[in-house]
């Protein structure tokens, strides 16, 4: 019986793994069997969820506080990894953020924060990680996190720098998956929509958002806890070493209207 989702004694880096999506994701793989990295830049945070997930998965873990907007620091935290596992299979480029305000506002600060952790600060992991220990290895799964807005625009929040980052994630997961193909790397992005998470749930659940569901998304309703999972599993799995350069909505079909 061939067990096409099984990542036992992978090892597995998630960035932006202190709360939220990331955590999710990370215990998703550790679910799986995948060893997990846990990178954020809250020491305490990523700490606590590495040992949750030791406990409840009984898989290793390691806690790395990394700032992705720094060179040095990514590619000192890659060494520390490789130093204690030997090896990473799976990247999951999660680390972001977001800026809110109308496009008339936005201010070049805010601009360009956005683009060093978004968009430069997926780059940096994903190049480190590449050079040091995937493509040495002729092997590896990266997994960008965009959003369904760097597919499309939106009226309902201003972030035209979300827009534009993102929308760089979506065309650079192309660009390293047509140059890193040749050593049996595959790299991909999912693309969620709005989820429920402890940053998000106030707001989703107020009349205006939850109209607004019921008007724009197919399903009419938002993202749950765990419905994100498989995705990440799927392009995660050795069995898909033929998916590569595509970007996965998991939006309730929001990008097909």
């Amino acid at each position: 019986m061939k067990k096409y989702f099984d990542l036992t004694g992978q090892v597995a880096v998630v960035t932006g793994c202190s709360t939220g999506l990331g955590v999710q994701m990370a215990k998703a793989l550790a679910n799986q069997g995948a060893n997990i990295v846990a990178i954020a830049r809250r020491q305490n945070l990523i700490e606590e969820v590495a040992k949750e997930i030791a406990d409840t998965y009984g898989v290793e873990t390691m806690a790395v506080p990394c700032d992705i907007t720094d060179t040095d620091r990514v590619n000192a935290a890659v060494d520390e990894i490789l130093a204690r596992f030997g090896r990473i299979d799976i990247l999951i480029n999660n680390a972001g953020t977001g800026a809110v305000a109308p496009a008339e506002d936005i201010k070049d600060p805010q601009f360009e924060n956005e683009m060093q952790i978004d968009l430069f600060g997926t780059f940096r992991v994903a190049r480190a990680v590449a050079k040091k220990a995937m493509i040495p290895a002729k092997y590896g799964r990266i997994i960008n996190i965009a959003s369904m807005y760097g597919l499309v625009g939106n009226k309902i929040a201003g972030s035209a720098p979300y827009h534009a980052a993102k929308g760089g994630v979506v065309n650079l997961t192309r660009a390293l998956a047509a140059e890193w193909g040749k050593y049996c790397i595959t790299v991909n992005a999912i693309c969620p929509g709005y989820f429920y998470t402890p940053l998000t749930e106030a707001t989703l659940k107020s009349d205006f958002f939850q109209q607004n569901a019921k008007t724009m998304i197919p399903e009419e309703r938002y993202g749950e806890e765990g419905e994100l999972d498989t995705a990440a599993i799927f392009l995660a799995s050795p069995a898909s070493s033929y998916v590569t350069g595509v970007n996965l909505p998991v939006d309730g079909g929001y990008t097909a209207m």
